[in-house]
């Protein structure tokens, strides 16, 4: 079965498309993967090459911190450096406390963004946050920007928590402190997009979002979100950690609401391991779609674990070789394949599941485990069609991958 295919069978949840830039979000489009710059925004060269490099990887929307004049001033000379190298990627500016203020007093930064992030918990406070909030919300109508409504856990508008705890002591059966804590965090945004909207602002050009750093509760976060507006949603779990912790919270958590339809946008907010690419997270949003079979990005490898049948580590190798092959010939076969991101691949270490795991990807090799004879195997489209053996197997099945993808998405192409 192809990822198209499985992805027919997972109905979305119907919500509001939103432009932002050249790419919408929400409605019938697939789900957009974006990401975040962790730059000082103010470094206009080192920001445009990060924005430039999660692009590059696929992010189709990136969000840079605003929260200097400084920062505010580079934004539109980021976004003419971006230009100059041919990356379109949209930029989203991420305000907190001074959003207004930076808006009004750099109209260049308001016009070269493509939406605006603002946090309900922290636009403004007292009897400033009606006003600081319309302020942004009016330079979103003068420059026909979509906003997104960020409500987040760890800055939550503390007099709304209070309120809401007054009002859960007069209920015959009080909630407990999570449940009023998820409630004020959900009406926090929607309380902020009906003022959007009362404002002027289309519910065409607002996005929602609720985020927590736990699980289970960003899972009925998100359900009870959904089930109360048809704003369009971006999902992400909140500070999610680092390495495998980081990507496996994310993913459980959102790889649950997916699957239930909810979501239109997702970012995986690793922490970076020191000195690791930034665009890890990209990937990781990425595969999370594509393994759910929800989107197709580019060739994934099928590949055993190993066990005690596999003593070498060739298949462990081969497999990492051809990944990072088609990774990075993506951009070129994109260009020049179409439907190449839907290519199937298997490196099997043994004769186990080797010849049968091969024979279900588009191309697959069986390699010889501990005792068998040294031989690989080959097959393409269910069928065997060679057998390579020597030193130089990973050398000559890139190749047969090279040839494969030619020969059949050229077809496709010229079609």
């Amino acid at each position: 079965m192809t990822h198209s295919s499985e992805s027919a069978a997972l109905k979305r949840r119907a919500s509001v498309p939103v432009r932002i830039g050249p790419t919408t979000v929400g409605g019938a489009v697939p789900i957009v993967v974006q990401s975040m710059t962790n730059t000082d925004t103010a470094d206009v060269a080192g920001t445009a090459k990060q924005v430039a490099e999660l692009a590059r990887a696929g992010s189709e929307l990136v969000r840079i911190t605003v929260n200097t004049p400084e920062a505010a001033a580079a934004v539109p000379r980021i976004r003419e450096r971006l230009d100059m190298m041919g990356v379109a990627a949209p930029l989203i500016g991420d305000f907190h406390y001074n959003g207004h203020q930076l808006l009004e007093r750099e109209p260049a930064c308001a016009e070269a963004l493509a939406k605006y992030r603002i946090n309900p918990g922290n636009v403004g406070f007292g009897k400033k946050k009606d006003t600081q909030f319309a302020a942004i919300v009016e330079t979103a109508l003068r420059y026909d920007k979509p906003v997104r409504i960020g409500a987040n856990w760890g800055s939550l508008d503390q007099s709304m928590v209070a309120a809401l705890m007054d009002e859960n002591h007069t209920r015959a059966e009080p909630w407990d402190a999570a449940r009023v804590g998820r409630e004020a965090l959900i009406r926090s945004a929607l309380d902020s997009a009906a003022r959007a909207e009362e404002l002027g602002l289309p519910r065409a050009r607002i996005v929602l979002s609720c985020k927590v750093s736990g699980v289970q509760e960003l899972i009925a976060v998100y359900r009870d979100l959904a089930a109360r507006c048809d704003y369009a949603l971006h999902l992400g779990l909140t500070e999610a950690g680092m390495g495998s912790k980081g990507i496996v919270a994310s993913s459980a958590a959102l790889a649950v609401l997916l699957q239930e339809g909810i979501g239109d946008t997702i970012r995986i907010s690793l922490t970076p391991e020191p000195g690791e690419s930034r665009t890890r997270e990209v990937i990781v949003a990425q595969e999370l779609l594509q393994t759910m079979g929800l989107r197709a990005f580019t060739p994934l490898v099928t590949a055993c674990p190993g066990c005690g049948r596999t003593t070498s580590t060739l298949f462990q190798e081969l497999a990492k070789t051809v990944q990072d092959h088609v990774r990075a010939k993506m951009p070129e076969w994109r260009l020049k394949y179409d439907g190449v991101e839907n290519l199937t691949l298997a490196v099997m270490g043994c004769v186990v599941n080797g010849p049968g795991e091969s024979k279900h990807a588009d191309i697959g090799i069986s390699l010889p485990g501990t005792g068998e004879a040294p031989a690989a195997p080959v097959f393409i489209d269910g069928q065997k069609a060679m057998t390579l053996r020597g030193d130089n197997i990973a050398h000559e099945f890139v190749g047969i991958v090279e040839d494969y993808v030619a020969r059949r998405y050229a077809a496709r192409a010229s079609a």
